[in-house]
């Protein structure tokens, strides 16, 4: 059975799960920590990092970004990177900002902070980096909410892994209770409406041990 190495909390993890979820495509989950620096995800990705995909003929991807290109190329039923040229430089321009700009200026700052830097054995949460976190925050949802003011989805009128990249971020935040919803009406509407499809919903169903999110985290109205 194809295998996807991951951390429950990680944003690219995430979006890697609900991408396959959208395609159809079958796998199990088998969850590795960075931290552990186990020999096995090294053998598999030499950065020691999740995700990674073995497919059923023994092929190892890893990266979200590397796996995400595959997974468009080599399950091209449903696509999620646009039609045109233009559709998928889109696409891909959200991408980036989410995966490179918004876990800069956010989720580095939050969930990294919170979460992962214990298990990295950082030292106490540096309080000044989470606020700098969740000030940025209120741009990014201003964004957001532009995107899905103008457009039916954030990248044009289809479903594309411009969403999920967004819905990964802000699921994975929203589970410490650090998304200020109420702030942004349109980005609060659009992750509603990202929130009630079944690939996310099967996450939003899962619960990290020691963390409990907030009691709207799974409700799609909030």
């Amino acid at each position: 059975m194809r295998m996807l190495y991951h951390t429950p909390l990680s944003p690219f993890c995430r979006k890697i799960r609900m991408l396959m979820k959208e395609k159809n495509i079958e796998f199990e989950l088998m969850c590795e920590n960075p931290w552990d620096k186990k020999l096995d995800v090294f053998a598999l990705n030499p950065a020691g990092e999740v995700p990674v995909l073995v497919e059923d003929n023994g092929t190892v991807l890893s990266g979200s970004y590397a796996i995400s290109e595959y997974l468009e190329e080599a399950y091209p039923e449903m696509n999620l990177l646009g039609v045109t040229a233009t559709e998928r430089a889109e696409v891909r321009r959200l991408i980036d900002w989410f995966d490179h700009k918004f876990d800069y200026e956010v989720t580095q700052n939050i969930l990294f902070q919170k979460v992962f830097k214990n298990y990295f054995h950082g030292g106490e949460p540096d309080s000044s980096a989470i606020r700098t976190g969740k000030n940025h925050l209120f741009y990014h949802l201003d964004y957001i909410g532009y995107l899905a003011s103008e457009r039916y989805f954030l990248a044009g009128d289809i479903l594309t892994l411009a969403d999920l990249a967004a819905a990964a971020h802000l699921s994975a935040l929203d589970y410490l209770s650090d998304v200020p919803w109420d702030y942004n009406p349109a980005a609060r509407a659009w992750y509603s409406l990202i929130k009630s499809r079944p690939s996310l919903r099967c996450i939003l169903a899962e619960r990290v041990r020691g963390v409990r999110p907030p009691v709207y985290y799974e409700n799609p109205d909030f």
